[in-house]
């Protein structure tokens, strides 16, 4: 029998099993009211997949913090609020995110990564060497956290020695737990002034990375003023370290749930085309979207909403919307069409999409190859998430290598 009412948002008991909640929420109650439970802010979830593009695209929404309620700016929410990062291109809304986009989007289109396709392909391959010398691993900390921390660090130019530091500062930002949430200004801020290390740095020493470039960067006599700067590294540090881990190691527990995907992958030369693309709607990295606030009171999907209030795109609820995709709690590699929300939609669509996906189409199936028997090193049921409101991440994922 169905529960009468859904396991709370962002409790502990959600994070075990997220999409047994979203599957209520779209049928009873697609624009539901909670509270988030660090600073007790009344908040709105949308989970239904059109109603989520829909959101995506409302230009009656606004990203700003500043148009956020009066509860929301009290509890101190929002990712470094009162700091450079609230000119980050994710927090602004047209003109400026226009002039942002403009300035900094060619760095990261499909064509633009390509390059940087055989720095993903040594990585992995080098951190799978390393693991050929064990018998048991966990995937998360040897292996999906250090592919994107080598790559972006490369691409930005990070020095080596600092990328442990850096993962372990991202890590902290987006936590529901309040006792871990209490401690993102802090680490925030620690990034923060990394970034404006890292563009001294840079100033310097000019080189052939995504940072230099970004300080080079100009368009029709326009450039990134110091704080556009500041706020861009931190976002692409943030987005590049922390998020594409929990692709990745998101995708291969799929595989490993879905013994025929994973025969799939063994048996043929590349991946199918849209396979990545799959992974993404079907555990990506991301929960949720950032918030969205409307400029004034309206409907939305039926429901009123405040001014202000803040609305969170329920990104993974929409990617298993059965109104959308057939069969869509089941994991399907050749699945066509897969226009998933996982990355968002409209003019927020992510910056980073496309190393996302470079590094997702070349860190699975090299792993799986190579330990094609691998194995779950503890039972199922004992894996366990981040008290993440943004992001799905596996604490860890430890399995027997097989050879």
């Amino acid at each position: 029998m169905e529960p009468s009412s859904p396991t709370p948002l962002f409790s502990p008991e959600f994070f075990t099993d997220p999409h047994a909640t979203f599957t209520w929420l779209r049928r009873h109650s697609p624009v539901h009211a909670f509270r988030f439970p660090y600073g007790d802010v009344p908040m709105w979830a949308v989970t239904r997949y059109q109603d989520v593009r829909d959101l995506l695209s409302d230009s009656r929404f606004s990203c700003a913090y500043s148009s956020a309620s009066p509860e929301f700016q009290a509890a101190g929410l929002g990712i470094g609020r009162g700091t450079e990062l609230e000119e980050a291109l994710a927090l602004s809304d047209p003109p400026r995110h226009t002039r942002l986009r403009r300035l900094t989007a060619k760095m990261f289109t499909s064509r633009q990564m390509e390059p940087w396709r055989g720095i993903v392909e040594r990585t992995a391959d080098r951190l799978i060497d390393e693991l050929r010398e064990r018998d048991e691993a966990d995937l998360v900390a040897d292996y999906a956290a250090l592919v994107p921390c080598d790559v972006i660090s490369a691409i930005l130019g990070i020095p080596f020695e600092r990328r442990r530091f850096v993962l372990d500062l991202t890590m902290t930002i987006f936590s529901a737990d309040p006792s871990v949430a209490a401690r993102a200004p802090e680490a925030s801020a620690a990034l923060i002034d990394y970034a404006r290390q890292l563009l001294t740095d840079k100033r310097r020493r000019p080189g052939q990375d995504v940072t230099s470039e970004l300080i080079a960067a100009r368009q029709d006599g326009e450039r990134l003023t110091e704080t556009e700067l500041i706020a861009m590294v931190t976002s692409f540090v943030i987005g590049g370290f922390d998020t594409t881990q929990n692709l990745i190691a998101n995708a291969v527990l799929a595989l490993l749930d879905h013994p025929d995907q994973r025969r799939l992958v063994l048996a043929v030369p590349d991946l199918p085309a849209g396979a990545v693309e799959e992974f993404i709607r079907y555990e990506g990295a991301f929960l949720t979207a950032l918030w969205r606030f409307p400029g004034e009171d309206l409907e939305f999907a039926g429901t009123p909403l405040p001014a202000g209030a803040p609305v969170f795109p329920v990104v993974a609820a929409g990617n298993r919307d059965p109104d959308r995709f057939s069969h869509p709690d089941r994991l399907d590699l050749t699945r066509t069409d897969v226009r998933h929300v996982g990355f968002g939609h409209g003019l927020h669509l992510c910056l980073g999409a496309a190393l996302a996906r470079l590094e997702g189409q070349v860190a699975v199936p090299r792993l799986v190859r190579a330990f094609p028997e691998m194995t779950l090193a503890v039972p199922r049921a004992e894996l366990t998430h981040r008290a993440s409101f943004l992001v799905r991440a596996l604490t860890s994922l430890p399995v027997r290598l097989g050879g």
